[in-house]
Formats: structure tokens, sequence, C-alpha cells
């Protein structure tokens, strides 16, 4: 008999005692089984791939190892937290005067609901076991999706995330080290198969093969982890996200088998149920913060977030939000100055382009905003008029 099939087991006990908690799945493995995970992110950093997410490349050596986080460990703690829409979140992307923010961060911040959970289960496992153990969600270097696969909570799929047979591609995860020495559960094998779909519908290519990512091509990473300008080769395909992509998650077909998350807090707030374009752009430091309070959105900061709301609104072919997009060319943040020339000149008529461009590009002073001027100005590709 199994550990976790004797109901008077610590195991049995430490699991039902997540799931009174709330949590989704569970599952235990241990430190020291995904060793090739971290040959995979020595060749991810390699390449160059993480993008401007130098903290990666810092933490390359604890992050490949959990030892590394806590000598003493002997078991890993896995668990997952369904935020399975209701709806699907594609359907979105046809509103194109609305932003599109990611699924997961509609809702209150995970990390503060996930951390307040697992500390919990935490203090449950202490008590069961009289042994030393750490807590982690997300923020720190450990290698999450790996670890919680090898724990059985699901597999990682082909656009590197993970998926459950329960839940699809909609789990937030939480990690316990312990240094009780744990039975461990058998980790879930690749159900992915030969389906593509996740693939095939990246607006990106950020995929070079399948279970590799680029990041520097996910408008994940481009609207949310990016801190400079967006390259011009990513800003049609990106739409109107204006925080994060569901794609290659809301396309897998496991998603079939997920009930909608049971958590409200996960719920959309007016901020960030797919918010009308010219609401974002609107919005001055201090009205930003009050919008996105509690939410992932907030730690993105305004300046990005209007880059990407600047780019959604190029893309809308709405010259209506011109109002909106003009008081923009002036702003203090170069990162909206630059989208706001690049998404006037979408949308405004070549005299109208020209008449702003006179009159702000001769005292331009960051060089990236003044190429945006210079270069949209003798050759204007977005001339609709020409078009």
């Amino acid at each position: 008999m199994s550990a976790r099939a004797n109901p008077r087991s610590t195991e049995s006990r430490i699991a039902a005692r997540a799931r009174t908690l709330g949590f989704d799945a569970f599952g235990i493995t241990d430190p020291t089984a995904v060793s090739e995970a971290g040959q995979r992110l020595r060749a991810f950093l390699a390449d160059g791939r993480h993008g401007d997410m130098d903290w990666l490349a810092e933490t390359e050596t604890r992050r490949a190892d959990p030892l590394q986080l806590m000598p003493a460990a002997r078991s890993v703690i896995a668990v997952g937290l369904s935020y399975a829409p209701s709806t699907d979140p594609l359907q979105a992307l046809d509103a194109r005067n609305h932003a599109v923010i990611s699924v997961y961060a509609k809702g209150r911040d995970y990390h503060d609901i996930l951390k307040g959970r697992l500390k919990q289960l935490a203090g449950f496992i202490a008590a069961e076991t009289k042994a030393d153990l750490k807590v982690f969600v997300d923020t720190a270097p450990i290698m999450e999706k790996p670890l919680a696969a090898a724990a059985g909570l699901g597999w990682q799929g082909r656009h590197t995330n993970l998926v459950s047979r329960d839940h699809g591609s909609w789990l937030f995860l939480g990690l316990v080290l312990s240094a009780a020495a744990l039975a461990p559960d058998a980790p879930e094998s690749d159900h992915c198969g030969t389906c593509r779909r996740c693939l095939d519908i990246c607006p990106t290519d950020a995929f070079p093969a399948p279970y590799q990512l680029d990041a520097r091509r996910c408008i994940a990473y481009l609207t949310i982890e990016h801190r400079g300008h967006i390259p011009l080769e990513f800003r049609q395909p990106i739409g109107n996200r204006v925080f994060g992509c569901d794609d290659c998650l809301a396309v897998c077909p496991w998603n079939k088998f997920a009930a909608a998350s049971r958590e409200t807090r996960f719920a959309a707030s007016a901020a960030t149920d797919n918010p009308p374009l010219a609401d974002i752009l609107s919005l001055d430091e201090a009205a930003f913060r009050r919008s996105f309070a509690g939410t992932p959105v907030k730690r993105t900061g305004r300046a990005r977030i209007i880059r990407n709301a600047l780019i959604a609104a190029g893309n809308s072919g709405n010259p209506d939000l011109l109002s909106q997009v003009i008081p923009l060319l002036d702003d203090g943040s170069a990162l909206v100055r630059a989208m706001a020339v690049w998404a006037l000149a979408t949308l405004a008529s070549e005299p109208e382009f020209a008449k702003h461009r006179a009159q702000r590009a001769p005292g331009e002073t960051d060089t990236t905003v003044a190429a945006e001027w210079a270069r949209l100005e003798p050759a204007r590709p977005f001339d609709r008029e020409a078009t």
C-alpha cells in the first residue's frame, strides 16, 4: 500500500489538509527529481531567450537545484490552485476598441492568495513532521513547473506551461521544501501527443520547437516583462493584448475538463474586464495605481501599460481614439511617446501626422522617439489613403 493510499499516513493527512484549504491539485516529489530541468535552463539562457529578464541568469545556480535553496530538503510538496475562466478568453480579441488583459491578472494578485494558503499548509506540515521547511510562490528562484510535473500535478506541455488532466492549462503553483522524508507521488506522463494547437496559434512564433520558448518573441514577455520599446515586427501581432497573452493556454484541448475556478477573488474587476482602450489611455500615474490596485497589472507600471495600450489603439483602426493618443505625444515617458507616435501614424491622416511631427520632432530629446518620427516621415506604410 502506498503512503497516499493509507488514510492514516502523514502524506494523506497533508493532502487532505491541502484540499481543505482549497487547493485543487497536490503532489510530492524529491528535490533531486528534475536535474534535467537545470540543463534546459542553461541552454535557454545560453541562447539569450530570456531577453532582459536578467534575474534568470543571476539566479541560474539556485534555480536549477532546489537543494541550493534548502540543503536539508528531502521532499517537495507541490500544490496547484485553479484560475480557469468561465468563458473563452480569446473572444475578447475581436473587441478591437477594448484592452485584453490576461486571465491570470484579472483578479486579485495570485501571489497574495496562494502564499496565504501555502503558509497555512506549511504550518500543518511542520506540526505533522516536526521538520524545517520553506515556502515558495513564483517570485523565488525555483523551477515550479518541472517540480510540479515530477510531483504528478500534470506535465509540461508543448507550450512549456503545466497541463493538468483535471484543470487544463490553468493552474497557479506553489511549493514547500521540507526536511521531512515524505513518500513521493508518481510523475504524470506527457499527454500532448501530436497536438500543435498551442504552437500554431502563437501570433509571434515564439516557439522555436515544441517544448521550447523564446521569450523575446512572446507577447506575455513583451507586454509585461520587457522594459524597453517593443520592436516594430511585433506591434501588429500584439493586436489589443495590453497585458499578457492567453492564446497558447486557451486552445489547449485539456481545458475542456477544467471547471471554472472556485476562487472568487480571481474574478475580474471593472478595470481588468477588457476595459475600453480610451479608459486606459486616459490614466495618469495616480489613476493607474487606483484602477489596478491589488492586481498583477500594477506591478508592471503605468508606462509599460500605456505603451501597450497605444499599440492596441494603433491596431484598432479607430480614429476616435486620437483624442486620447495625441496628449500622450507629450508624456513624460519615452516608452509612451514612442508608441504614441506609432499609434498616431496608424490612425491620423497624412496632414494631421505631419502637423504633429513638425511641432514635436525637432525638440524630441530621446533618440528612440526621434527615430519613430524619422522612420515614419519619409515612407508611411500605414497610410490608409495608399492602401
